[in-house]
């Protein structure tokens, strides 16, 4: 969750983009970012794949005024709003963008190859119908603010507790890692023109809060050396994610819901 996703650099510069802010050139250089290419399938009135900046004229053309984020995880269909296949296709990727304005979606297809350190990717985003309605489980960006300042609280004691008084050296790191991380995003352009300052604030601390969940998560049994502490661990932790999840979306999907068209 530290690095921004697909879908948000999408959702974020084709705001950009549909507001006048920037050219179509530079949203799709942002968008793209290191991957190789990308391209949008299923666009009504085409019948091959197209190019990002076709894509998102024509997206403008049929209506579209906004784009949303969806951010889903099992048993948490955050910012979809249906029908079912969209919001599988959108579990199965863990990521999706929601047009407003008209009923389309965007889910990644993500495509890998070559060696390791010389990989080449590319994207097919999926354009499919969606159903208009109000996304699921998003909060305000207020609301997002302050959750997470109580869930980087939180994830702080948990990653204190689990795994500095079991793993000694280790786990300092792993906090040092953390702290380096936290501070390396001061200062960072994070979302597009047109965004608040508060939704890049939110959106910065959401993945300062990812960054901590992962560490703790992925940074081997630490402190947490039975079954029982283990899934103690990832209980403990399962809602600090989600709430950093919730502000990834609030922050990203912030530019709609200020212009007034949500």
């Amino acid at each position: 969750m530290l690095s921004e996703p697909r879908s948000g650099r999408l959702a974020a510069w084709g705001n950009a983009l549909l507001a006048g802010l920037v050219s179509p050139d530079d949203a799709v250089l942002a968008i793209v970012g290191e991957d190789a290419v990308h391209r949008v399938e299923g666009l009504p009135g085409e019948s091959a794949p197209v190019g990002l900046t076709l894509a998102l004229g024509r997206l403008r053309t049929l209506g579209v005024t906004g784009l949303r984020v969806a951010l889903p995880a099992p048993g948490h269909p955050l910012g979809l709003s249906g029908p079912p296949e969209f919001n599988a296709r959108a579990l199965e990727a863990e990521e999706a963008v929601v047009c407003h304005g008209a009923a389309f979606g965007l889910v990644p297809e993500v495509f890998e190859a070559g060696p390791a350190g010389d990989v080449h990717v590319e994207v097919v985003w999926h354009c499919l119908p969606v159903r208009e309605a109000v996304p699921a489980d998003v909060p305000s960006l207020g609301e997002a603010e302050r959750e997470l300042a109580e869930a980087l609280r939180e994830a702080t004691e948990v990653l204190t507790r689990l795994d500095v008084a079991g793993s000694g050296p280790v786990a300092e790191a792993a906090i040092d890692a953390y702290r380096a991380r936290a501070s390396g995003s001061r200062g960072r352009e994070v979302l597009a023109p047109g965004y608040p300052p508060r939704a890049a604030r939110v959106l910065e601390l959401a993945q300062r809060v990812g960054a901590l969940v992962s560490l703790a998560g992925g940074g081997g049994h630490g402190g947490a050396v039975s079954a029982s502490e283990m899934s103690g661990r990832a209980a403990a932790l399962r809602p600090v994610e989600r709430t950093a999840r919730r502000a990834q979306v609030a922050a990203y999907n912030s530019v709609v819901e200020e212009r007034g068209v949500g």
